[in-house]
């Protein structure tokens, strides 16, 4: 973690004042389950890349009420001016422990609409109070994960760099960003702090200043290169581009006499694909065509994707607003719906929450995610109860269309997607690498039909409620608004 302090107040006002409210009704010893979801893919796209659960894993290893948490709760004041919590609540929070059991799908996976990312079962009142940072550490990981691995099917396996740090949101939004931008597909990041913390390759170049610090173009390329002539990538386009790339090809032809190499050139502005076609062929004619052609400029997946099929030369992508900001996108939807609640030891009752709209009625029940493959890809999903065992021969009801049912045969083989990662509020999961997640997001694109990774129309891979569980859900909308239309 990149804070020394405790996070534990990292949370809405209202998920405290709700535990209050459950503690003073007696009900904080009451078990309950939630799930962490989302309901629309994001970009309009046809896959969602799953990220952040290590920093769910770093907050809650160290979650903790310690007494600068406590100091500032009791100067929280009511309507009427007198303190909003009182002492036996706040000696209470002072003495709890987490212990409840989370499962998790693992960083790097392919996810779709409605699937819990995440489920938290344990005491009410502990589960209450992790909603907030539970969606802050994944709803915005999960999103520029997403854009970047966009981002890397669009360069078609060129390699990207990620500098967005100065348009980011924030010092953590620019820190998260790195990391959930070299999951999502990105090679190396320009924020040195996110090399240092997550190890993550670090490039860069110069910016227009240190041409500008100079008389002539030229001068500057010259000294630069005198300096640091390993890292001679140089920018071109601070006056005329054609005439930087020529100075450049000048400057690079005096380090070969010592030696050393032009890496490549820099495009930031202009007609992309022209310049880089007109700048390959100066750099090819002149005996450099192992030099790269860097461009950037407000890049974005559609951007790039038009770019080739420009016939751009351009053979590594600048990428950071677009990608940091996830500009087109700002936020997932990512949202925390009570499922089940009990007494300890008692049998589980099922909740959701019931909407005008069927996309925000939530699913009830102890969930779980079941992905069905053959020995070539992924074919679908469902949506399970843990409390009822699955069918032999299962059939699967389509989240928004009920009439569309499907039956899956027999002997297909699975995989489950949750993974334990506490029990009793101890952690029991090996946190992987980042490489090692990245591979992993490679290793599950690659798993499904190309069809859900078009930008425009992608194919909707099938997600679908276990047909048990979803009988129990139209049992329990019809007795709730039942219910409603007596009360």
């Amino acid at each position: 973690m990149i804070y020394d302090q405790s996070l534990a107040l990292l949370t809405d006002f209202y998920q405290l004042t709700m535990s209050y409210g459950y503690w003073k009704a007696g009900l904080d010893k009451k078990e309950s389950v939630f799930q962490l979801f989302f309901r629309r893919t994001p970009f309009n796209g046809g896959f969602t890349i799953a990220a952040g659960l290590e920093q769910v894993v770093q907050f809650l290893n160290r979650f903790k009420f310690d007494s600068t948490d406590l100091d500032y709760i009791a100067t929280l004041k009511s309507e009427d001016g007198t303190p909003f919590f009182c002492e036996e609540f706040l000696k209470y929070l002072s003495e709890l422990t987490f212990t409840c059991d989370i499962d998790a799908i693992p960083e790097g996976s392919v996810v779709f609409p409605y699937e819990p990312l995440l489920r938290i079962q344990g005491p009410l009142i502990q589960c209450q109070l992790l909603e907030s940072p539970l969606l802050n550490f994944i709803n915005f990981q999960t999103l520029v994960a997403t854009k970047a691995a966009r981002m890397s099917l669009a360069s078609q396996g060129e390699p990207i760099l990620e500098f967005g740090l100065r348009r980011a949101q924030g010092i953590d939004g620019a820190l998260t960003a790195s990391r959930a931008a070299y999951i999502g597909g990105c090679d190396s990041t320009s924020n040195v702090l996110a090399g240092k913390l997550y190890h993550i390759p670090v490039k860069g170049t110069h910016s227009h200043s240190w041409i500008m610090v100079f008389d002539e173009e030229l001068e500057a390329f010259q000294t630069y290169a005198k300096h640091l002539p390993n890292n001679c990538i140089f920018l071109v386009d601070t006056f005329d581009t054609i005439e930087g790339v020529k100075k450049a090809i000048e400057v690079g032809k005096w380090l070969k006499q010592e030696g050393k190499k032009l890496l490549g050139i820099r495009l930031d502005s202009g007609d992309l694909a022209d310049l880089s076609i007109k700048s390959r062929q100066l750099l090819d004619d002149s005996g450099f065509k192992d030099a790269v052609i860097v461009a950037s400029n407000e890049l974005d997946e559609t951007i790039i994707s038009e770019l080739k099929r420009q016939g751009a030369k351009i053979t590594v992508w600048g990428v950071g607003t677009n990608l940091v900001t996830a500009k087109d996108q700002p936020a997932l939807d990512g949202v925390y719906k009570l499922s089940a609640i009990r007494d300890p030891g008692e049998k589980w009752k099922y909740k959701l929450k019931l909407s005008e709209q069927m996309l925000k009625i939530s699913n009830p029940g102890i969930l779980q995610v079941r992905r069905y493959h053959n020995q070539k890809e992924n074919l679908l999903d469902m949506i399970y109860d843990l409390e009822n065992p699955i069918e032999q021969d299962c059939q699967i009801v389509d989240l928004i269309d009920f009439t569309r049912i499907r039956h899956i045969k027999n002997g297909l083989s699975y995989v489950d997607l949750l993974q334990p990662i506490f029990r009793k509020g101890k952690c029991v999961y090996e946190l992987p690498t980042l490489d090692e997640i990245r591979k992993h997001k490679v290793k599950e694109l690659s798993h499904f039909n190309i069809g859900i990774k078009r930008f425009l129309n992608p194919h909707l891979y099938v997600v679908g409620m276990e047909k048990n569980l979803h009988q129990k859900k139209i049992e329990l909308i019809n007795q709730i608004r039942i219910q409603t239309q007596h009360s």
